[in-house]
């Protein structure tokens, strides 16, 4: 009976966390959403649209580092209440861009807001990762693979919303305008908020944590092998992603209209697939046997297909536009599945007393990527065209599978046994 109330009581909170970061992730994406196409129509290019995330992006460096270190010192639940709380006060910020301010004057209102944002989203991602790490440990008794299909749904479910919420930003932006919008969405977070700090337990977490910088960046080989893999793999994606694909495909006469519904159809598609990955990737009963090679070998799948797009584009082969739409549907899914290997694997590596400051620094690793991917994407495109962005792609990929061969098979020996409910079947 004591078992059966424990898998109950993790699987409870593992719901609350998921629908929390849902809410989250619904109004990040329309935030996206929404400052791109009110900045796209006030005649903004789109390589100062990237510009105006460049800040959001590094923010979350140090917010991840940080983030994992307070979670661990003073709990999950408070630190998923700070990142809720400090994203209502980027919306706040946004909301009181006034029009009649100079342009300078907008984009660093702008650029700062969406840092806040930044901070608020990686905060908010640390804690709902961490969450599932205790939920899962505590709920071990529930049999294998519950870890791997935790993370898998969570993080495929997450990037579906992420989607859903492209198209609520151009809704209410249509419908409501862009100050109104932000007071909406800084509302329903309030509401998720409230149900945090009615739902889960206000010490969920908390644990010992470093008490040093040298000790807090102590990692063991596979979460320092995983980070720097991560670094490479989101940049290789936000390489020709952020700024290459949009441009590419204005530059071949699609409207700001179609080419918004595509990428949030790609992502709600990429979700998807990151959600089925446990039926994908073989698994194995230590939960590390089977599942890096199969990291391995999708991150070689992966580095193919920029490949494979720059020499059409080389080449200049007919319906050209086309061929990049098919090849970016090949990407997600492969990235999708290399993402959700590596989503599991920093779980399955991290100890669990000290599993959010584990998790945080391979997300600190994941910001910085996107962080490079999106400078890069910027630079890249403007000195060779969409086949530069993919040329950065391809080397990242590259290296991101280099990097994968480092990843060890079995934990350390002085690791701490933290993985009992990864038994796979």
């Amino acid at each position: 009976m004591w078992a059966s109330d424990m898998q109950q009581h993790a699987a409870r909170n593992y719901a609350i966390v998921t629908a929390a970061y849902w809410g989250f992730t619904l109004t990040d994406g329309a935030l996206r959403m929404l400052v791109l196409l009110h900045f796209y129509k006030l005649g903004y290019s789109p390589f100062a649209l990237a510009f105006l995330f460049l800040l959001y992006e590094a923010a979350g460096v140090l917010a991840n580092l940080i983030g994992g270190w307070l979670a661990t010192r003073y709990g999950i639940t408070r630190m998923l209440t700070v990142g809720l709380v400090t994203q209502i006060i980027g919306f706040t910020l946004l909301s009181m861009l006034d029009p009649a301010w100079t342009a300078a004057m907008s984009v660093a209102w702008v650029v700062l807001a969406q840092g806040i944002c930044g901070v608020a989203k990686d905060l908010t991602k640390t804690a709902s990762k961490s969450a599932i790490k205790v939920t899962a440990a505590q709920a071990k008794e529930q049999g294998s693979g519950q870890l791997f299909k935790w993370v898998a749904w969570f993080t495929g479910s997450k990037n579906a919303m992420k989607g859903v919420g492209f198209f609520l930003g151009g809704l209410l932006l249509e419908s409501l305008g862009f100050q109104a919008s932000l007071w909406c969405m800084a509302g329903l977070l309030a509401l998720v908020l409230v149900g945090v700090l009615s739902s889960l337990p206000a010490m969920m977490g908390k644990s010992k944590a470093s008490k040093s910088a040298k000790e807090l960046f102590a990692k063991n080989a596979g979460i320092n092998a995983l980070a720097a893999a991560r670094v490479v793999l989101f940049g290789a994606r936000d390489v020709w992603f952020v700024v290459g694909v949009p441009v590419f495909l204005y530059s071949q006469g699609w409207t700001f209209t179609m080419v918004g519904g595509f990428l949030a159809a790609w992502t709600i598609g990429y979700g998807m697939v990151q959600a089925l990955a446990p039926q994908l990737v073989r698994r194995s009963a230590d939960g590390l046997s089977a599942e890096v090679p199969a990291a391995r070998l999708w991150s070689a799948v992966l580095a193919l297909v920029p490949v494979g797009i720059a020499v059409a584009v080389t080449l200049q082969v007919p319906h050209l536009e086309w061929v990049v739409v098919g090849g970016l549907g090949l990407f997600g899914f492969a990235f999708a599945v290399n993402s959700s290997v590596h989503s599991y694997l920093i779980l399955a590596y991290a100890g669990s007393e000290k599993a959010a400051e584990d998790v945080g620094f391979y997300y600190a690793a994941n910001a910085l990527g996107r962080f490079i991917g999106t400078l890069l994407s910027g630079l890249l495109y403007q000195w060779g065209g969409l086949l530069y962005a993919l040329a950065g792609s391809a080397v990242m990929l590259a290296i991101c599978w280099l990097l994968t061969l480092q990843l060890p098979v079995k934990k350390a020996d002085h690791a701490p046994a933290t993985n009992e409910g990864l038994h796979h079947e």
